[in-house]
């Protein structure tokens, strides 16, 4: 049987605070990536590795570079290699055309922070595992509909985010989404 992995990452946060109101905390969003193990294994895995060590100086298999998107953008470390015009034109037209060449799904769960404060006052969704929640029943739906399984991987977050993931994700794994 096939199997496949979900990566799970975030845009924002899930804090509640008085900061929803500004657009640029407003949000956060989660973006699961949808792979078969062993097309990740034995194509995604190498051709990232070789994209990474070609372009980017601080990557060695002992400190891979992470792509993080904010870094990337602004070209910080470890990301400053990007600078220069030539390698950010080949870094970009590399990392394009592998999009369109790696096999994958993309589910992505946006949450309006404002909107759902201001709704649920009482039995408000902690946003981050509302997001988890919805993206997991995709996910599982899916698997679901070509008869797979899978897994699920999620970026660590921080001892206190992490502990409160592993809490929600099993309490979705032996509930389901009700």
């Amino acid at each position: 049987m096939q199997k496949y992995r979900l990566y799970i990452d975030e845009v924002g946060n899930a804090d509640l605070g008085n900061s929803v109101s500004q657009d640029n905390n407003r949000y956060l969003s989660l973006t699961g990536v949808i792979f078969d193990v062993t097309h990740a294994r034995d194509i995604l895995f190498p051709q990232l590795e070789d994209l990474k060590a070609a372009h980017f100086k601080n990557h060695s298999p002992q400190k891979p570079v992470i792509l993080h998107r904010k870094e990337l953008v602004k070209k910080k470390y470890p990301f400053e290699d990007l600078r220069d015009p030539a390698v950010e034109l080949s870094f970009n037209q590399t990392l394009l055309k592998l999009f369109v060449e790696w096999e994958y799904k993309v589910i992505t769960v946006v949450i309006d922070k404002l909107n759902h404060k201001q709704k649920y006052k009482t039995w408000m969704y902690y946003p981050y595992h509302y997001c988890l929640a919805v993206t997991l029943e995709r996910y599982v739906k899916w698997l679901d509909a070509i008869d797979c399984v899978g897994d699920v991987y999620s970026e660590s977050r921080g001892k206190r985010d992490n502990k409160m993931l592993e809490r929600s994700f099993q309490l979705l794994y032996r509930n389901g989404n009700r």
